[in-house]
């Protein structure tokens, strides 16, 4: 069986750029990369919708080491793609990476200080094994093998052609064909601009609107900065705007979300005329960032229902019909072409079953750790980004402290490290990993997460202030983190600490 010191989880956005700080940070250890698909990627190869592009800037979504050099700050899906296979290629990165191996399970031994994954090859029923001693998952939050659809009353009886955006048909031809897109999210908002194009009409159906604003596909600060500083320093000072500028907006958000509001609201209003129906159409039931909002490159979403070549509208679905959708208040869509842009689905860690030594890991019974490792659970981390901000943010903060604890277990010489909640902090009232966002993919996949407490270590801030302050500048022997050799029982991994959900509760 091959061992490595560390095993990557995932070869999309968040898992090379682990590797390439691995590769930096430290550079005596060995590792790998498994890759479930055949290409890297991740969600960047997988969605090949009309139009798919980045709903944040890439200054900040890029790479803290690679500069993001395109003029266009919201840039298009085959460009982040060619980004993140740059990324790989000039570190050599190819040849660490194992594709068609998808995790199916893993096993730490205590006795051994080491995690052994099952992975599956492809769609036979071979399966390697593969050992480490530190795990870490960068395979994102998303179910990879399909999307959230509802299910539609008569959904087969549609004569015409039904299309999910997470699996779109290349050969799809919509030119001079009725499209009705279900749903108000990025993805609607993306295709609807993409195909109007060539479509003979493209109408959003939305059951309830979305925040929506634009900004220019350039950013002019940028591009003049870029002229005149070096490439780095440019990039680092581009970074740093965007990042203060995203943290003021969504601080004003949740202090003054009526002015926000009403800021965002008014914009729309100088986008899509006075004869728009803003109130109906542009205007949720919720605060700005309760759920994320939609980001239009250059208004094209505006200009589209403006050139008469979209529509929106709003309301519930009656049925599905052999010529359209049907609506409560008997209104009828005629379509050729329906896409259930209706979300997505989550799955934490890939879907593959954990055990610390033989015993199940049940990961909603457990606390996160500073949001990217549970309670009780040795040499185990998880990237997942934030909902507020670029998710790159976030993954290389956790891949940069995952270098510093592997460097720390090195020099100390200890194999393992497990979060361990105190006795001072078992009585933690239990709160959703993520709280204060409410879209429907959240709501219906949070209950698979670990819980987060009211204090630190336990919190998942959604912060990037502050998580450089507790993830990248606290130290790694921080009091929580038990640091330990190879036992030779069992039992010494089991803890009382880990809470169940059925205990105090947050209200």
């Amino acid at each position: 069986m091959e061992h490595f010191d560390v095993i990557i989880i995932g070869a999309g956005l968040s898992g090379i750029g682990a590797a390439r700080q691995l590769q930096e940070k430290s550079p005596g250890k060995s590792f790998a990369i498994l890759e479930g698909r055949k290409t890297i990627g991740g969600t960047w190869d997988l969605f090949r919708y009309p139009g798919i592009r980045s709903d944040s800037d890439m200054y900040t979504m890029g790479y803290d080491t690679k500069p993001w050099l395109d003029p266009k700050a919201i840039a298009d899906g085959p460009s982040i793609l060619s980004y993140v296979n740059e990324a790989a290629s000039e570190h050599n990165l190819l040849e660490h990476i194992r594709f068609d191996h998808q995790m199916t399970s893993a096993r730490w031994s205590s006795s051994e200080c080491k995690w052994t994954i099952e992975t599956q090859r492809g769609a036979s029923d071979a399966s390697i094994e593969i050992s480490c001693n530190v795990l870490f998952v960068c395979s994102g939050y998303y179910n990879y093998q399909h999307g959230y659809t509802p299910a539609f009353e008569g959904i087969n009886d549609f004569s015409g052609t039904v299309v999910h955006p997470q699996h779109w048909p290349q050969d799809l031809d919509f030119s001079g064909k009725r499209v009705v897109i279900i749903g108000s999210g990025a993805t609607a908002m993306t295709l609807v601009p993409a195909m109007a194009n060539s479509a003979d009409k493209v109408t959003m159906l939305q059951r309830s609107p979305t925040y929506v604003v634009s900004m220019p596909a350039e950013d002019p600060i940028a591009n003049g900065l870029r002229k005149i500083l070096p490439e780095k320093l440019a990039y680092r000072l581009i970074r740093w705007k965007n990042v203060q500028f995203q943290r003021f907006f969504y601080r004003q958000s949740r202090v003054r979300p009526e002015k926000v509001k009403e800021k965002l609201l008014n914009l729309v209003r100088k986008q899509v005329g006075e004869d728009f129906d803003v109130e109906k159409h542009f205007t949720p039931t919720y605060n700005p960032w309760d759920q994320r909002l939609c980001l239009v490159p250059d208004a094209d979403l505006f200009k589209a229902i403006r050139n008469g070549k979209a529509e929106v509208k709003t309301g519930h679905i009656d049925k599905i019909t052999n010529d359209g959708i049907k609506l409560k208040s008997g209104e009828v869509l005629e379509a050729d072409i329906i896409v259930t842009a209706t979300g997505l689905e989550l799955k934490l860690l890939g879907g593959a079953e954990f055990f610390v030594d033989s015993e199940a890991v049940e990961f909603p019974q457990t606390f996160s750790y500073k949001g990217m490792m549970f309670s009780d659970v040795p040499n185990l981390i998880y990237t997942i980004g934030y909902i507020n901000a670029s998710w790159t943010l976030r993954s290389e903060l956790v891949a940069e402290f995952v270098c510093r604890l592997v460097n720390h277990m090195h020099e100390h010489n200890v194999a393992r490290c497990t979060p361990r909640v105190s006795e001072a902090d078992k009585d933690m009232p239990l709160h959703r990993m993520i709280e204060d966002f409410s879209p429907g993919y959240m709501e219906r996949g949070m209950h698979l997460f670990p819980k987060q407490g009211d204090r630190d270590p336990w919190r998942n801030t959604q912060n990037y202030t502050l998580d450089k302050q507790t993830i990248r500048n606290a130290p790694i022997d921080d009091g929580t983190l038990e640091f330990s050799n190879a036992v030779e029982s069992a039992e010494s991994e089991k803890s009382p600490s880990t809470p169940k959900p059925e205990v105090k509760t947050a209200a």
